[in-house]
């Protein structure tokens, strides 16, 4: 196994060996593209048109006077086309599909924001797309399929496991090993087998090089740290690339902490799990002492996943970076507090990172600076925020 598929430890490729070839095949044509300027050229063209990118740097003003504390600034991927940074990982994997002669393209999906985003490429490229998604994150997202089925995409739902973002992986990984020769897989994020956790995160590192530009052009300097959710982990591992080579900038990845990592009942797989292997890749995941991987909880379903991305577990390994669990009650409040005091409904998985910035900024104080990945928006979750909270909740300190 090529020393290029792992990060440390961490990555590789446990799959069937019937789906080696088409790993060796995406492989070359990654590594062949990615130094192609007509493949970059168009790439950077769909960005502008088609996602609407560079999406903004935000200054939180009112959340920045609540906390107290720290400046807090949002790079805003929740305006990218589609509501989330998904689409750049879409776009980028169906401009690849396309470049390599494959006719269908399957997907997973846990909030549906990836699933949205494929199903938009598929559309946008007339390809034929099948999404699949877990029967329990079907329920708590049922805009996000209609729009995938509005969008011409098949969702075939998971009944099977807990009935979520796991389950749904593991029967594309199925459909991939059966229909290889002519379907492309578009993994949603930085997990699977190499070259998936590398090329996943190279179509997302638009967001962290944006964001260090941006950011040194308005504050005439860098950022003290950089804090993201993290469920697979696309959006952070994408963030944290424009500044892993800061050593003066502080890295955080904030997982789901659902009902308290104590209760068991949690997504955490950096801040409670162990080294494993799950879909294709050694990482971390929650397990149990048999190595069997164990049912997971969160209120996020971007987030409601046992494993995360090889590259996360390496950082946190080397202690570039941290990581931190908040729980649901908490990302709830979050969600409620940015939408009353910023005028922006962020997605429940966002919420998350959005708490822990707040606890940050009131700890590290005026004069420290903080960026946040905005990594979606959160009309999606309005079904599952009046279910747990249906009555109005005052913010304190902001308008009643």
């Amino acid at each position: 196994m090529s020393e290029r598929t792992r990060f440390g430890r961490f990555g590789g490729q446990y799959v069937p060996e019937t789906l080696m070839a088409a790993l060796d095949e995406l492989q070359t044509a990654w590594l062949e593209l990615r130094e192609d300027n007509g493949f970059l050229d168009e790439l950077r063209a769909r960005q502008a048109t088609f996602i609407g990118r560079p999406t903004p740097l935000y200054h939180a003003e009112r959340l920045t006077e609540h906390f107290g504390g720290a400046t807090i600034h949002f790079k805003r991927e929740d305006l990218c086309h589609t509501g989330a940074h998904k689409l750049n990982n879409a776009l980028g994997q169906a401009v690849l599909a396309r470049r390599m002669g494959k006719k269908r393209i399957i997907a997973e999906t846990g909030a549906g924001q990836h699933g949205v985003a494929t199903a938009t490429v598929c559309a946008r490229f007339g390809l034929p797309c099948t999404v699949y998604m877990g029967a329990e994150d079907m329920r708590r997202q049922e805009v996000n399929v209609r729009r995938m089925r509005m969008l011409g995409a098949e969702v075939r739902p998971v009944s099977s496991g807990t009935a979520t973002l796991k389950d749904a992986t593991s029967e594309a990984i199925r459909d991939w090993v059966t229909n290889v020769r002519d379907t492309h897989y578009i993994i949603g994020s930085v997990v699977g087998p190499a070259p998936y956790p590398e090329m996943v995160r190279e179509l997302q590192r638009v967001i962290g090089d944006e964001a260090r530009h941006q950011y040194l052009a308005s504050e005439n300097t860098l950022p003290d740290t950089v804090v993201a959710c993290v469920g697979g982990g696309s959006n952070s591992i994408g963030m944290f690339a424009g500044f892993v080579d800061d050593p003066s900038v502080e890295l955080v990845g904030v997982e789901a902490g659902g009902l308290g990592v104590e209760t068991g009942q949690h997504a955490a797989a950096t801040v409670g799990g162990q080294a494993g292997v799950l879909h294709g890749s050694f990482s971390y995941i929650l397990q149990d002492q048999f190595g069997q991987v164990l049912p997971t909880h969160s209120i996020a379903a971007g987030l409601d996943y046992p494993g995360v991305g090889p590259e996360h577990a390496m950082l946190a390994e080397l202690g570039r970076a941290s990581y931190v669990a908040v729980n649901d009650d908490e990302a709830v409040a979050a969600f409620k507090l940015c939408t009353r005091l910023e005028g922006i409904m962020p997605a429940l998985e966002t919420s998350h990172a959005i708490h822990h910035v707040g606890e940050l900024a009131r700890e590290m104080g005026p004069g420290a600076r903080i960026l946040l990945c905005f990594s979606g928006r959160g009309d999606k979750d309005m079904h599952t925020i009046e279910s747990v909270s249906p009555t109005d909740m005052p913010v304190i300190g902001g308008p009643q």
